[in-house]
C-alpha cells in the first residue's frame, strides 16, 4: 500500500491563511464586532443610526462630500490623464521619457505635500496670492475647501490615469487604426469609437485606482479642507473625539467606509467583465510627428499640466533653503531649516521609515512571492482565498486598517499601539497588494516547463522554486517592491492613528510640522522625502527597464 506524498506546499499556504486571519480577518471582525456595541458594552445598532439619522445629516455631509469629491476628482483625473497618454502613445513629443518620469514621480508624491505647497502658494498669505494682490489687485479664489482639494487631488492622481493608457494604447494594433482611417473613422471619431472603446477596461481600472485613493485621501482634505469635511477625516475625528473618543462609533464609520469602497470596487468588476477582450499589437501604433500649430498646442499641454502638477515639489524644495522663523520668511538662503529639522526628531524620523520600511518590505517581498507561486502555479480553492484576502486592503483606507488593528492589538494582552511591530503590521498590510500583482504578473510570463524541465533533472520542487523560479521573477518581484517602498515612506493614513513618538516616520514629522506651523522645518522634513521618492523611482525604473508602471 502506497503512503500517500504530502505536499510542502499545502503547508505554506495553511501558514499564510493563518497570518491573514490573525493581522486581517480578525481586526476586520473585531471592527465590526465593535461597532455593534455601545460605550457601556450593549449590543445596539444605535451607532448606524446615529451616522444615518443624526439632525440635519450631521454625519452623513462628510460621507456625501467624500463622494462628491471623489467622483469629481475622477472625472478631471480621466479628462487630464487620457489627452496626455494619447497625446505621448500617439504622437513624437519632444522630452518624452523627462514627461513620463515626472509624471511618476507626481504620482509618487504624499498627497498632503501638494496640498501644503498650495497653500503657500495661493493661500491667504501665499506667494501668488500676494504677488499677484500687489501688482495686478487681482483677488485669488479660495484654495480652502472642495476646490482645493479637487486641485490637489486631480494634479496628484492624473498621473495614474496617463501611466495606465500608456500601457493600453501600446497594446493596440496598428492595422486596427489603418482599418478605420480606411472605412473613414479619422480623428476625434476615431479616439472615441476605436481607441477609447478598446481601452475601456484599462479607462475603468485606472478610474478605480483614483476613485479609491482620492476617497481614502486623508491629509489633503485635513490641511486644506477647512469648512469642507470628508469621511476619513471624520473617522480620524470620531477616533481621537472632540468631546471624548468614541471608538465604537469611529468603527462604525470605518464599516460604512469598507462597505461603499468594496460597492464602488465590484461595480468596477461588473463593468469590465463588459468589456472583455484581448488585444495584441503585433503592429505597434507607429508614432506620428507633432507638426505645426497642433504639435505647438500638444506639447503646451503636455509641458504646461505636467509641470503644474510637479510645482509644488519644486516649490517645497525651493522652501526648504529660505530662512524663516516659525512660518514667518526671512531674508536669505541657507540650511537653517535642515539644521532645525535635525533638532526635531530628523535623525529618528530618517532612522525609523528606514528600519520599518526594509522590515516591512522583506516581509512583503516574501509572502508576495509565495502568494504569487502559489496561485499562478498551483491554484485552488485555498490559494485563491489566499489571495483574495490579501487584496483586502486595496479596497480600504488606510484610517479603517489602522483603526482595525489599534482596536485588536491596541490593549493587553499585545498593547502594540506606538510600537515598531504595530507600524510594520499596518506597513504589510496596506502595501503587500502592489507586490502581489506585480510578481503574480510576471510568474504568468514564466513558462512552467523550465520548472519541470530542473525537477525532472534531479533538483527538488524546494530548490527549483530558489534557484529556477524566484530568480526569473526578480524583476517583477523588484518593481513591486520599489513601488511598495515608495507607498510604505509617504504613508499617512494608517501611520496617524498608530505611531508614537518613538516609531515616529518622516512622513508624521513632515505632517506634524505642517500642523504646528513650523513652515521652514516642514519645508525640510518634505524635501527630504521627495528626495527619497525619486531616488526610489530612479532605482524603479533602472530595475524595470520599462514603461509599463504596475500600480
Amino acid at each position: 500500500m502506497k503512503t500517500r506524498k504530502y505536499d510542502e506546499w499545502i503547508f505554506v499556504s495553511i501558514l499564510l491563511l493563518v497570518l491573514f486571519v490573525v493581522f486581517l480577518v480578525i481586526p476586520l471582525a473585531g471592527l465590526l464586532r465593535q461597532s455593534m456595541y455601545n460605550s457601556d458594552g450593549v449590543l445596539t445598532w444605535e451607532n448606524f443610526k446615529r451616522f444615518f439619522t443624526y439632525t440635519n445629516g450631521y454625519y452623513l455631509k462628510p460621507l456625501g462630500n467624500s463622494v462628491k469629491v471623489t467622483v469629481a476628482t475622477t472625472l478631471v483625473s480621466l479628462l487630464l490623464g487620457i489627452p496626455l497618454a494619447y497625446f505621448y502613445s500617439f504622437y513624437q513629443i519632444r522630452g518624452a521619457k523627462v514627461l513620463f518620469v515626472v509624471s511618476i514621480l507626481c504620482s509618487m508624491s504624499a498627497p498632503f505635500i501638494g496640498a501644503y505647497s498650495w497653500v503657500l502658494l495661493l493661500g491667504r498669505s501665499g506667494a501668488i496670492t500676494k504677488f499677484l494682490s500687489a501688482l495686478l489687485g487681482v483677488k485669488m479664489p479660495s484654495i480652502y475647501g472642495f476646490g482645493g482639494i479637487l486641485l490637489v487631488q486631480s494634479l496628484k492622481f492624473f498621473p495614474l490615469v496617463f501611466i495606465y493608457m500608456n500601457g493600453a494604447f501600446k497594446n493596440i494594433d496598428n492595422t486596427l487604426m489603418e482599418a478605420s482611417a480606411n472605412m473613414g473613422c479619422t480623428g476625434f471619431r476615431r479616439l472615441i469609437r476605436i481607441v477609447l472603446a478598446l481601452s475601456m477596461p484599462t479607462i475603468l481600472a485606472a478610474a478605480l485606482m483614483v476613485f479609491m485613493q482620492a476617497f481614502a485621501d486623508f491629509g489633503t482634505p485635513m490641511l486644506i479642507g477647512e469648512g469642507y469635511q470628508t469621511f476619513p477625516v471624520m473617522i480620524y475625528n470620531a477616533y481621537l473625539g472632540e468631546g471624548g473618543a468614541n471608538r465604537n462609533f469611529a468603527a462604525a464609520l470605518a464599516v460604512v467606509a469598507i462597505v461603499i469602497t468594496a460597492i464602488v470596487f465590484i461595480f468596477q468588476k461588473w463593468a469590465t467583465s463588459r468589456f472583455k477582450f484581448s488585444m495584441n499589437a503585433l503592429h505597434p501604433v507607429e508614432k506620428k510627428k507633432a507638426k505645426g500649430a497642433g504639435g505647438v498646442l500638444m506639447h503646451l499641454y503636455c509641458y504646461g499640466l505636467v509641470g503644474l502638477a510637479f510645482m509644488p515639489q519644486l516649490y517645497i524644495i525651493y522652501l526648504s533653503f529660505c530662512n524663516y522663523k516659525g512660518s514667518i520668511r526671512q531674508p536669505g538662503y541657507g540650511f537653517g531649516n535642515y539644521k532645525q529639522a535635525a533638532k526635531k526628531l530628523l535623525e529618528r524620523s530618517i532612522n525609523n521609515t528606514a528600519i520599518m520600511g526594509v522590515m516591512a518590505l522583506i516581509i512583503i517581498v516574501i509572502i508576495a512571492v509565495l502568494i504569487a507561486y502559489l496561485v499562478v502555479r498551483r491554484s485552488s480553492v485555498l490559494n485563491n482565498t489566499i489571495d483574495t484576502i490579501s487584496m483586502l486592503p486595496y479596497i480600504m483606507p488606510g484610517a479603517v486598517v489602522g483603526l482595525s488593528l489599534l482596536l485588536a492589538f491596541g490593549k493587553k494582552p499585545f498593547a502594540l499601539t506606538g510600537t515598531f511591530a504595530i507600524m510594520v503590521i499596518s506597513f504589510v498590510i496596506r502595501r503587500l497588494p502592489y507586490t502581489i500583482r506585480s510578481a503574480t504578473a510576471t510568474l504568468m510570463q514564466i513558462s512552467p516547463s523550465i520548472e519541470e524541465a530542473s525537477i525532472s533533472l534531479g533538483a527538488s520542487k524546494a530548490k527549483t522554486f530558489a534557484k529556477i523560479t524566484v530568480p526569473m521573477m526578480a524583476n517583477g518581484i523588484l518593481s513591486g517592491a520599489i513601488l511598495s517602498w515608495v507607498a510604505i515612506v509617504t504613508e499617512l493614513s494608517s501611520s496617524i492613528i498608530l505611531y508614537s513618538n518613538k516609531s515616529i516616520t518622516l512622513t508624521m514629522s513632515t505632517y506634524l510640522a505642517i500642523l504646528r506651523g513650523n513652515d521652514g522645518i516642514a519645508a525640510a522634513f518634505a524635501a527630504i522625502l521627495t528626495v527619497v521618492t525619486t531616488l526610489s523611482l530612479v532605482l524603479y525604473l533602472k530595475v524595470s527597464k520599462s514603461e509599463d508602471v504596475r500600480l
